[in-house]
């Protein structure tokens, strides 16, 4: 790994909050192991291994029922460390891939049956080279028959420019970490209004996760989160999921790694109520990830 690499937290605090039954952790990945799954050559970071086996003990020992793997940047476009994962997870895991212009019907019907649900577009410039929207509308085009949602992961400033294009995707489109908010602005202000504004979209959803990545004020509490967060829940409680992000890459940009026994214990700061929580962490991403257990 990286000289600076900040591996994932050995001994994690149990939580304090106890998940409603059936939670689910809509945020996570893993990482190799890089002698199995090889790292992308591309790669802008060389991560610890992390493999399922320790997410999902992570996952019993956190009070979580069931886990959502988005595909982490340093495997590129090779998915089958988080397809391996979801095939050993005995149903109780869902996939989002990352995927190049050149995927075939086959290979999409392939990693759909093994429990891809999702696409990932990733326009964070210290992590990926952003592809023209060509590109990604051809992608588009390929998911649309396994009826996938998109995931977009932008930075505050660059939900502006890319306006257009986000608000013209044609199926569901979930939102990494609020668009990464500045959190030393009010929440009130015009930019995080301008994302409000784009959540206000129907198809619009967003992820209220990385208090770790965001916060300025620090853990154990991380109280400039907070009010960003509890903002969207409480305004969006249809359209929002939660996840840990373990094991957290890229993190040597903060300086910390977090407990994620911490992050557990941060949801009812900002999901306050027991319905609220509900929605975060059972209904939405049951309805999204497994409509097929979903009443309808």
């Amino acid at each position: 790994m990286d000289a600076n690499w900040l591996p994932f937290h050995p001994n994690p605090t149990k939580p304090r909050f106890v998940p409603p039954a059936g939670a689910v952790d809509a945020h996570c990945h893993v990482f190799g192991p890089g002698d199995v799954f090889p790292y992308a050559p591309e790669r802008k970071y060389t991560p610890c291994d992390a493999g399922r086996d320790k997410l999902y003990a992570l996952r019993d020992f956190l009070g979580f029922d069931r886990n959502v793997v988005v595909q982490a940047t340093c495997h590129g476009t090779d998915n089958r460390a988080m397809v391996d994962a979801l095939v050993h997870a005995g149903g109780r895991a869902r996939g989002v891939a990352t995927v190049g212009s050149g995927i075939t019907r086959d290979e999409l019907a392939a990693m759909h049956e093994a429990g891809v649900r999702g696409v990932r577009f990733n326009y964070v410039k210290r992590l990926v080279d952003p592809k023209p929207d060509a590109y990604y509308r051809g992608i588009i085009e390929k998911i649309a028959e396994f009826g996938w949602h998109i995931v977009v992961y932008f930075e505050a400033a660059d939900l502006a420019e890319k306006w257009d294009f986000f608000t013209s995707l044609p199926t569901t489109v979930v939102v990494d970490h609020m668009g990464r908010p500045d959190v030393t602005k009010s929440p009130d202000g015009p930019e995080f209004a301008q994302f409000l504004r784009f959540m206000e979209r129907d198809n619009i959803w967003s992820k209220v996760t990385c208090p770790e990545r965001l916060s300025k004020s620090g853990p154990p509490t991380y109280d400039d989160f907070v009010p960003f967060a509890k903002t969207v829940v409480e305004r969006f409680p249809e359209r929002v999921l939660w996840g840990t992000d373990w094991p957290h890459p890229n993190l040597n940009m903060v300086g910390h790694m977090p407990d994620d026994g911490w992050l557990v214990d941060m949801i009812p700061r900002i999901a306050p109520t027991a319905e609220l929580q509900h929605r975060l962490l059972v209904d939405n991403p049951m309805r999204l990830y497994w409509p097929e257990e979903t009443p309808a």
